[in-house]
């Protein structure tokens, strides 16, 4: 049932990464481009030589975290569809020998253990088919004292922010999606997801018990998005 689940997942992904960078950029009013800065940030002072960019998608991520000057990116992405549509980018941008892009499940990830010295997720862990073996997937090719940071969708601490919110996300969302993408379902799947997803603290144990140490949760703009990092000791 988790391959067939997988495969859904990929195929919507598919059908919506023509629009998928517009729309993102879109529907977040641009804030999504900070929190990236965020993440990628935080992995500056381990100064990494290998970085994985985990459900890459059309590459924004990979691409950004080149400001840290890395030996080598490679991104991982279930979608075809989304990996072709950021082979164009790295092309258009004279970045193919930089970056390299591969398809391939999260939680069956195809490299050797201790591979990379950090790791990242930007708005992909709760697409994973298996959220904890996905984040022991990359605890197991990130090297002794590498480092993951990821960022995901979550919920206002504030109760009229929130209420807010979750009308933006459940009814408007939706809406714009439907009207530039021209599929409806991948963008309820949106809000359903994040509604669905263990966050804060309840994400952090998750990590933990993947193995990361110093797990570690920051609410960005006011609890939309969160930052969650940790550590592999050595």
């Amino acid at each position: 049932m988790k391959d067939i689940a997988s495969r859904e997942n990929a195929q919507m992904f598919d059908e919506i990464a023509p629009s998928y960078d517009f729309l993102n950029h879109l529907l977040s009013l641009n804030i999504d481009k900070g929190w990236r800065r965020k993440a990628i940030k935080s992995l500056a002072a381990l100064k990494p030589r290998t970085i994985l960019d985990v459900a890459t998608g059309t590459a924004d991520m990979a691409i950004g975290v080149l400001k840290l000057n890395p030996d080598k990116v490679v991104g991982v992405d279930a979608s075809s569809g989304m990996l072709d549509v950021g082979r164009k980018k790295l092309l258009a941008r004279g970045l193919s020998e930089k970056i390299s892009l591969i398809e391939a499940a999260c939680e069956s990830l195809p490299f050797e253990d201790s591979t990379f010295d950090a790791a990242m997720v930007a708005f992909g862990v709760r697409n994973f088919t298996d959220p904890e073996l996905g984040l022991r997937e990359i605890f197991r090719v990130l090297t002794p004292g590498g480092k993951l940071a990821v960022l995901e969708f979550s919920l206002p601490r504030q109760k009229w922010l929130r209420a807010g919110y979750r009308f933006y996300f459940h009814n408007m969302v939706p809406a714009i999606g439907r009207w530039f993408s021209r599929d409806l379902s991948a963008y309820r799947y949106l809000p359903d997801s994040v509604e669905a997803f263990p966050k804060g603290e309840a994400f952090v144990a998750m990590m933990n018990r993947a193995g990361y140490s110093d797990a570690h949760y920051k609410p960005l703009s006011a609890g939309i998005c969160g930052l969650y990092t940790g550590i592999k000791k050595n």
